[in-house]
């Protein structure tokens, strides 16, 4: 049973910003910096689509691996200590990457950061969100998962900013990388001192098994179809800006906003939430992201990648954050394996996302039909909801 009680040594805002801060680190630097970084690797290490979303694919696997080995029982009482080692290890990592040259180095490299990533996404939410349900205070979600949008447009900023510098005869996104460990380590100090030890909502006993429902499967498979439909757009949007021709800028202002709306997402969705349900506005967000995807290849530039990238911010974090609070809800005695499970069916969809992307872009010379089955495939996953009825009136606690 999950035993909840009143925070004794920890106020939630400051653990809730402690989350913000990993979630940017781990997430917004150590998973998507891929992202506004990748154009600039293709173009100087002439790596073709299927290689580039071969790196990716790396990323995405580790996540699973690390999703899955953060589901059992060996973590417990030991969350905070594992969070800090995943952002230490993304820091490395990070650096790592500003020296690596070859294929194979990338994939080993992406891999471990990918482990890192969902590591410090399980550990640092369950401590967040624990403390966010024992105070009952329905900013903590909020502010925590806010932090993967702040970290995306902080890092389309910082990739903006550097591209303005001379490099010393490095290649233009070594220093990328380099620049994001420093980031990355200055967060493993603001973290260090705000994160609490675990012990506001989570039991150090290991967890009993899941016990699989129906609304629960349904959910499960739906956020597995939702990693293979957003991870398109989300791997190679900066891509399809600077293959249409567009000019640089457009490349950092389409990343940007996509961070900055989806630092702001779930603030803006709290009515629609409150209307819909939980579930109503995961099935709503998920509709959305779908025409978010297809927009980016079917109106013109720079309009589509603009309206890609607003709508891909809005709504991606809101359905991570959604089918995270769904899972802990229909699983409450196993909410640290409800949250890995979770993550390794977002995962394996992500593995699977931009492999296939790749190359299908690579084979057909463009990403618009890799885009328009992704916005399918997402539309598929709104309506496997349809499946989770009876659990639509749960609310954000």
């Amino acid at each position: 049973m999950l035993h909840v009680s009143k925070p004794s040594v920890a106020h939630p805002l400051p653990v809730a910003l402690a989350g913000a801060v990993t979630l940017a680190a781990v997430m917004g630097f150590g998973r998507f910096f891929y992202t506004p970084v990748l154009p600039a690797m293709m173009a100087d290490l002439h790596l073709d689509p299927a290689q580039s979303g071969l790196i990716a694919a790396a990323n995405f696997a580790g996540y699973l691996a690390g999703a899955i080995l953060a589901g059992y029982g060996w973590a417990a009482g030991h969350e905070r200590r594992l969070a800090l080692l995943a952002l230490a290890a993304n820091a490395a990592l990070l650096a790592v990457m500003g020296f690596a040259s070859t294929l194979p180095a990338f994939v080993i490299i992406r891999f471990l950061a990918g482990l890192a990533s969902a590591f410090g996404l399980v550990f640092t939410s369950g401590i967040v969100l624990s403390h966010g349900l024992a105070a009952g205070d329905t900013r903590v979600p909020v502010i925590h998962f806010s932090g993967v949008g702040a970290g995306i447009a902080l890092s389309s900023l910082l990739v903006m900013e550097l591209s303005s510098f001379e490099h010393g005869g490095f290649a233009a996104w070594r220093p990328d990388w380099i620049v994001a460990a420093i980031f990355t380590s200055l967060a493993l100090v603001a973290v260090s001192l705000l994160l609490p030890r675990t012990g506001a909502g989570v039991s150090a006993r290991p967890e009993p098994a899941l016990c699989w429902t129906r609304p629960l499967a349904a959910l499960a498979l739906s956020y597995g179809l939702f990693g293979i439909g957003y991870v398109v757009t989300a791997t190679f949007i900066v891509a399809i800006v600077r293959d249409g021709g567009a000019d640089p800028l457009l490349e950092a202002l389409t990343w940007f906003v996509t961070g900055l709306t989806a630092a702001v997402s779930l603030a803006l969705w709290k009515w629609p939430q409150r209307r819909l349900g939980l579930l109503g506005g995961y099935r709503a967000a998920l509709l959305l992201e779908a025409l978010g995807v297809a927009a980016t290849v079917i109106l013109p530039m720079p309009v589509s990648v603009l309206v890609g990238g607003v709508l891909l911010g809005a709504t991606f974090m809101v359905i991570t954050a959604y089918g995270l609070q769904l899972c802990r809800a229909m699983a409450p005695e196993s909410p640290r394996r409800s949250l890995a499970t979770m993550t390794a069916a977002f995962g394996v969809g992500q593995i699977v996302g931009p492999l296939a992307a790749g190359w299908l872009a690579a084979e057909s010379g463009s990403y618009g039909l890799p885009s328009l089955m992704a916005a399918a495939i997402l539309t598929v996953a709104a309506l496997v909801t349809l499946l989770a009825k009876g659990e639509g009136s749960i609310k954000s606690r």
